[in-house]
């Protein structure tokens, strides 16, 4: 008999109870015991979805307060010292000052680096290690909650992040300090836990290793050997899981690794599975994921049963069918989407409905087909539904896209040119001056946004709201005497949502949201068909703000790459081809910007890290397509218009070079919280444009001095020429409230001006 199981179920509710009671929490409005009612209250729905579904497993481990790698430091005790004191003790509150650097107990502190988890849109805490590190149970918060999931009477299987992957993902804050000399240490706190485990009459694990499909050096494959050899001792069977991508190189490795059960996603990587089958010891599970974990199309349920049938004839109770990663990265339930016309819901599945077709899967295989053909009926009517749609292609689209010239991502003159002609044009002063887009999305904007589309608010009361809300945001820039300005973006909901609303191809739900990080919530537009854009998205706002000012604003859009990379990307072409269209569509909104007189124009590119392969022989491919459809949107303007790109949170060093290629001309980039280490890149790589070191980080409440500030430029003065720095937070405003945004900007023109004041003479000279 096949198995069903999943790797993980969101954790933020239904309706995003857990974004709510943590936001109270950190208010003060909240107290502790009634937060930890809010979780248990959101834990018994999540495994009574699992349970409704008849699933044979119940996951556990996956409920996690902000991070499930910031759970997995505290459970291990790696807690910076600036976290603590000798009185302090581990509790939540020192867990969200790692996290965000403020807490309703306990001192500010800067907070740990978040950057992204692998290839996802998801923000994870960075484990911070010393050469001294110790390692030990600290907290009983997986033990408790085992605990809780044993009283439903269920075969329960916990979810733990392996010790490799842990280490890996984790930093070493010494220079010089191989982290793999920490192993035998954190092998031997693994082994507490487990044994913890088991002595709770727990079976099975799940022991998450997804770096098994990165190119893992020879050493990082050996420690996969030690420490499974030693986890073999411990009666628990483990489940090594493997996710986002193939094993290739290390399949014989996982393969051949002593666990009781291996799990691969077969839907990043289906070719891996004869690899696998060739390897795979006789008596091992293999746990197949074939529901998609990080998209929202139903599954193609007869093509799924052509894949497990041959398995299942020849691994029998040893094939466990699974979703192909955490669920995380869907959406909850499709059953609240009451808006969603039948037809289109009906090619969709969130996460509480991919654990109905996991059981369906597991049915069809232990009983037979016959036992669901209307559910396989109603499968093959919605896959052939979406093939046939005439909402999806568009050949004008597909035209235009098969007609793009080398010709179009190009700009007129190199920036050596371009710099020349911008710097008479703007007349900006030394360390330019200017913020991210957004500013404070106020209570007061989002009842202006939210009564415009319940029809309270008609279109000409919307548009004089809207022009006050940047009106306000542009006098109080001038106020704080930024250079570079921006309308504050109290328009948008979203930076991607905003545009999906306003081109063709998209569309949205009401209640589909994921997790980005701790409270922050996003709900991804979904790609069906192919884009284009009818009419212009941001000429009215841009216009109206510049008109208040004789200071130059900036046109804010948000790049191909990034508006791919953080929707739900129809899978019936490829990935290039629909971010050839995006772009398209925002060459033709930077056009009219420029048409309207608009002299900066910047586009946001913050997931273009994210979309980059996890192995090394893919890199390129992508990177040559990124910078491509980055050009494409943005090589239309003459060279007095300066465009200008963000990115945010994540590793850039490794892309340095690709990231210049796009060729704007200012780049933004995140530095405060990663502790400076993107200015190593340019200690090798003479980057040629001009570049703002993010001073400000906004994912914290915690306000920057004047002289780390200062500290922060001066650093990056040694590494990039002055006259090609600017100054500005890591990114846009909107989660922060006024009062710590104008505390936090006041500093920052502070800052530049005794920069300006340094280095005046070399001013002059330039």
């Amino acid at each position: 008999m096949a198995v069903s199981h999943h790797l993980g179920f969101p954790r933020i509710g239904a309706k995003r109870e857990l974004k709510w009671a943590l936001e109270r929490y950190w208010k003060g409005e909240i107290d502790q015991a009634t937060l930890e009612s809010e979780g248990k209250f959101i834990r018994a729905d999540n495994w009574q979805k699992q349970i409704d579904a008849n699933h044979d497993y119940i996951s556990v481990g996956d409920f996690s307060w902000y991070d499930h790698v910031l759970d997995m430091s505290v459970l291990l005790g790696v807690v910076p010292e600036r976290f603590t004191t000798s009185t302090d003790k581990l509790d939540i509150n020192t867990y969200f000052r790692m996290a965000r650097g403020r807490a309703p107990v306990g001192s500010d502190v800067h907070a740990c680096e978040m950057t992204k988890w692998f290839d996802t849109n998801y923000h994870y805490i960075v484990p911070e290690f010393n050469q001294d590190q110790d390692f030990q149970i600290s907290s009983d918060k997986l033990f408790s909650e085992v605990r809780e999931a044993q009283a439903l009477g269920k075969q329960i299987k916990p979810i733990l992040l392996g010790p490799l992957s842990y280490l890996w993902l984790g930093k070493a804050k010494q220079a010089d300090f191989n982290k793999l000399k920490l192993l035998e240490k954190l092998q031997c706190a693994y082994v507490k836990i487990l044994e913890k485990l088991q002595t709770m009459g727990i079976s099975w694990v799940q022991i998450d290793e997804p770096i098994l499909v990165l190119d893992l050096p020879l050493a990082w494959q050996k420690a996969f050997h030690e420490t499974y050899q030693l986890f073999k001792k411990i009666p628990v069977k483990l489940l090594l899981t493997t996710y986002f991508g193939g094993l290739q190189n290390n399949t014989e490795l996982a393969c051949r690794l002593p666990t009781a059960g291996l799990h691969i996603d077969v839907v990043r990587a289906p070719e891996q599975l004869s690899a696998v089958l060739t390897y795979l010891p006789a008596e091992k599970i293999l746990s197949v994921g074939i529901v998609d974990g990080r998209n929202i199309w139903r599954t193609d349920l007869r093509k799924a049963l052509n894949t497990l049938k041959p398995l299942h004839e020849q691994l029998g109770q040893r094939l466990w069918i699974s979703s192909s990663c955490s669920l995380l990265h869907c959406p909850v339930d499709l059953d609240l989407e009451i808006a969603l016309d039948g037809e289109f819901k009906s090619w969709l599945a969130f996460a509480k409905q991919k654990l109905v077709e996991i059981n369906l899967l597991v049915r069809a295989l232990n009983e037979g087909e016959l036992s669901m053909e209307r559910e396989l009926c109603e499968s093959d009517l919605s896959v052939k539904s979406r093939q046939n749609s005439s909402r999806i292609h568009n050949h004008i689209v597909k035209n235009r896209s098969s007609e793009v010239t080398d010709s179009m991502i190009a700009r007129q003159n190199p920036y050596s040119v371009r710099r020349g002609v911008q710097q008479s044009h703007l007349k900006l002063p030394l360390f330019p001056t200017t913020t991210i887009g957004s500013f404070p999305q106020t209570s007061t904007i989002r009842e202006i946004r939210r009564d415009f589309k319940s029809g309270k608010l008609n279109n000409e009361g919307y548009r004089h709201n809207i022009r006050n809300e940047i009106a306000n945001v542009i006098h109080k820039q001038l106020d704080l005497g930024i250079d570079v300005l921006v309308h504050g973006e109290a328009e948008r909901n979203d930076m991607v949502e905003y545009f999906g609303e306003l081109l063709e191809g998209f569309a949205f739900t009401n209640h589909g949201w994921v997790q980005s990080y701790g409270s922050r919530c996003v709900r991804p537009p979904i790609i069906f068909g192919d884009v284009s854009r009818s009419s212009a998205m941001t000429i009215e706002w841009i216009s109206y703000a510049q008109s208040l000012t004789q200071k130059p604003v900036k046109g804010m859009l948000t790049g191909p790459i990034t508006i791919l990379c953080w929707s739900f990307v129809r899978d019936d072409q490829s990935r290039f081809e629909t971010a050839k269209q995006i772009a398209l569509a925002l060459r033709d909104e930077v056009t009219d910007l420029v048409n309207a007189g608009t002299q900066i124009i910047q586009i946001d590119e913050p997931a273009f890290r994210e979309g980059l392969p996890l192995r090394q022989s893919d890199w390129q491919e992508y990177l040559d397509q990124a910078v491509y459809s980055f050009r494409l949107a943005s090589c239309c303007v003459p060279d007095h218009v300066q465009i200008h790109t963000h990115m945010c949170y994540s590793e850039f060093n490794d892309t340095i070079e690709a990231i210049a290629d796009l060729d704007a001309d200012v780049i933004t980039i995140e530095t405060s919280r990663s502790d400076r280490e993107l200015l190593n890149a340019f200690e090798k790589f003479n980057y040629p444009n001009e570049i703002g070191p993010g001073v400000y980080d906004i994912h914290s409440p915690c306000i920057p001095t004047v002289d780390e500030i200062v500290n922060l430029i001066n650093k990056a003065a040694q590494h990039i020429p002055i006259q090609q720095l600017w100054i500005n937070p890591d990114c846009g405003l909107k989660t922060r409230d006024w009062k710590e945004t104008e505390l936090a900007l006041k500093n920052m023109i502070v800052a530049a001006g005794v920069l300006r004041e340094k280095y005046k003479v070399l001013e002059a000279v330039v």
